[in-house]
């Protein structure tokens, strides 16, 4: 395998990387290929979910300034497919609007995972793409890894290499098996390197890629776009998220953390409620009438980053939000038992909590105890 790269970009320009990165691939493989012609690559992107529009967004306008050389397809699965968690990013985020929508959600993971294959396999075979651009480790990421896989299409994975070494969790096999049949590995930390050294990808042919957290670059362009939602925001809040089936499959998890919100935190919460997470909380008969606690349905991507930007703290189970808190210079307790972020926790920044009420509640004290830092200071991505 051919020694790791490291991108040293700085952040927005990182992005042009990714593509210099792509076409350089190809160009040693139309090299090494006579019969390959010389025309435009063309990139096959696959989307479904709220962290893939805001990873996409990024690289995505990144390629519109390489459109002498690259044509981008996007697809999209239709995994998030409400507004709110969907359309709303491709227009605010402005990425280009899907050529493909499979309509596929709300599916138990077999079948949708399934179904997408399937969807995809038909598409890819008519697009004929040079490569399938993949990010994270949702359903889509994985079905369209195989997909590409089965078709002898290359794969590149953005969000390589991440371990939270819970194989109860659908993302964790997910990001396994797309990393290991992918070619291009777009890894984010030192870390997500050393986990793929670990499991022998050195010895798989693919090239692995030190690119940093495309995330940033999503965040330095949308902080300056942050707007105010519409709600009265006090001074002093707790910005929450719950939405991982770790979470919501539990009735005891999520009535524990909402029990947390409404009853056991010294300032305000405002809890951004995944219709998934509405549905179970529907189902389980959880009360979350409070006067500490406002429920509010999901955000666009720029009003949540005026939250981000305003909140004392952030209380999750998204992986996504671990790291935004932190480029917004706040504190986080994690409510799962892993993280794949551990440079956060190992550093202070970030608490992984699991779901004991009395650690929890501990948790968010002691956050809101520390005294204020500045992410610039650190470079972990």
């Amino acid at each position: 395998m051919n020694k790791h790269i490291n991108l040293n970009a700085y952040y927005i320009e990182r992005t042009i990387c990714y593509v210099e990165i792509i076409n350089v691939y190809f160009l040693r493989k139309k090299i090494k290929n006579s019969s390959m012609n010389f025309n435009k690559i063309k990139i096959a992107t696959v989307l479904g979910a709220r962290p893939q529009f805001i990873k996409a967004s990024a690289v995505s306008r990144a390629l519109k300034k390489h459109s002498d050389t690259v044509d981008e397809v996007i697809i999209h699965t239709g995994q998030h497919y409400d507004y709110g968690m969907s359309e709303v990013f491709f227009k605010e985020l402005e990425i280009p609007e899907p050529k493909y929508n499979l309509g596929i959600s709300s599916l138990s993971h077999g079948a949708m995972t399934g179904k997408m294959i399937e969807g995809l396999e038909k598409i890819l075979i008519a697009e004929k793409p040079d490569i399938v651009l993949l990010y994270g480790d949702t359903n889509s990421t994985l079905a369209g890894a195989v997909t590409a896989s089965k078709l002898h299409i290359p794969a590149a994975h953005v969000e390589a290499g991440l371990r939270s070494f819970n194989n109860q969790m659908p993302e964790e096999i997910n990001r396994i098996l797309t990393d290991r049949i992918s070619s291009l590995l777009f890894v984010p930390t030192d870390v997500s390197i050393k986990n793929l050294e670990a499991e022998g990808f050195n010895n798989f042919g693919c090239q692995i890629i030190r690119s940093g957290d495309v995330m940033y670059d999503s965040i330095l362009f949308g902080s300056q776009k942050a707007v105010q939602p519409d709600l009265e925001i006090p001074d002093d809040f707790i910005l929450a998220t719950l939405h991982r089936p770790e979470t919501t499959n539990s009735r005891d998890k999520l009535k524990t953390c909402i029990d947390v919100f409404k009853n056991d935190c010294p300032i305000h919460v405002f809890l951004i409620l995944h219709p998934g997470t509405k549905e179970k909380i529907a189902k389980y008969g959880i009360d979350t009438t409070s006067d500490n606690l406002t429920v509010i349905p999901p955000l666009s991507y720029y009003e949540m980053l005026y939250l981000l930007k305003k909140c004392r703290l952030v209380a999750t189970d998204s992986g996504g939000l671990q790291k935004e808190a932190f480029w917004m210079d706040k504190y986080c307790v994690t409510l799962r038992t892993e993280t794949e972020w551990t440079e956060l926790s190992e550093n202070g920044f970030n608490s992984v909590c699991g779901y004991d009420r009395e650690k929890i509640r501990y948790s968010i004290f002691k956050a809101l105890e520390k005294l204020p830092f500045d992410s610039k200071d650190y470079d972990f991505y």
